[in-house]
């Protein structure tokens, strides 16, 4: 199966690293530079004190014209709408797009894509990109997939043939799915963000459990959760498991990048404002999240 992963940021470099030893792998870049060098020195995955190579081929994404079996998109979530427009550009629309983007705000644009298979995921691998060219698997998990349109062969069967030590897990229900994972980032992710701390401080800090025992409160009421108790013993276990886990959303406030908070806060809150339900606390996060990229000068 020859695969197409566009995106090669910390999750692209991480899937090229290992889905490579089972499959056929092309990964595009927005950058020349970054195309030359992983072309020169391949991807090095660094895990548990070793580290590994995997040569990959390498393109601008200028030259993607969707001929691979599969096509990965892996960007963030705002980066998406030139690569949406792409597609719908193609002379033809290719057969298969697997997109891995943090919350729920991104499935509007998947729905102005036609007559194609479009797959839904959910990342749980902690991974940092230390240079173009090398990224740092920090957190071992698993990746949730599932149908968000169309028929299901292509994907089962690119499960089923990933390496074992990459694990892919097939969802019936793509919903649920990315809300769990929805409602991990919006409880972790912001707080840590304006915190500016590691994940394991929002459970060992008693002041910040409780803010972030206020926050999931609202969460779960806008999205009228059902096993709310069980939501939030999930965050706290992954506050326990990524203890020494900077999020995504901490390392873009740092790194002076726009963040995802419109897909995952933005979300929520444009469900609240359909139910005309009242979120303070997820406006003051919002808005926190955004102040902060403007003081930074935050970039795509």
């Amino acid at each position: 199966m020859r695969v197409g992963i566009i995106g090669a940021g910390s999750i692209g470099l991480l899937f090229a690293a290992y889905i490579s030893r089972a499959f056929e792998v092309t990964i595009y870049c927005r950058s020349t530079e970054q195309t030359s060098e992983i072309n020169k020195n391949g991807i090095v995955l660094k895990k548990k004190g070793e580290q590994t190579k995997s040569f990959v081929q390498a393109l601008p994404i200028t030259e993607w014209k969707g001929v691979e079996d599969l096509t990965i998109i892996t960007v963030k979530q705002y980066q998406l709408y030139p690569i949406i427009e792409k597609i719908n550009q193609l002379p033809v629309i290719p057969n298969n797009l697997l997109f891995l983007q943090n919350g729920m705000g991104h499935l509007k644009q998947l729905e102005t894509i036609p007559f194609t298979n479009i797959y839904v995921g959910s990342v749980e691998h902690g991974a940092l990109k230390e240079n173009s060219y090398t990224v740092s698997h920090n957190g071992e998990g698993i990746t949730n997939v599932a149908v968000f349109k169309g028929d299901i062969t292509l994907l089962s069967e690119f499960v089923f043939s990933a390496p074992i030590e990459f694990p892919l897990v097939l969802k019936e229900d793509y919903f649920q799915m990315l809300q769990n994972k929805l409602i991990v980032n919006a409880v972790i992710n912001p707080l840590t963000a304006i915190l500016q701390v590691k994940n394991g401080e929002l459970i060992n800090n008693q002041y910040y459990f409780q803010v972030l025992k206020n926050l999931y409160s609202e969460i779960s009421t806008v999205l009228n959760l059902k096993n709310a108790e069980e939501h939030l013993l999930q965050i706290i276990d992954i506050c326990k498991n990524t203890s020494e886990n900077r999020s995504s959303m901490l390392r873009d406030i740092e790194a002076n990048r726009m963040t995802e908070v419109d897909a995952i806060l933005g979300y929520i809150l444009e469900e609240a404002q359909c139910k005309k339900m009242a979120a303070p606390q997820l406006e003051n996060f919002y808005y926190l999240i955004k102040g902060k990229e403007m003081i930074k000068g935050a970039n795509p």
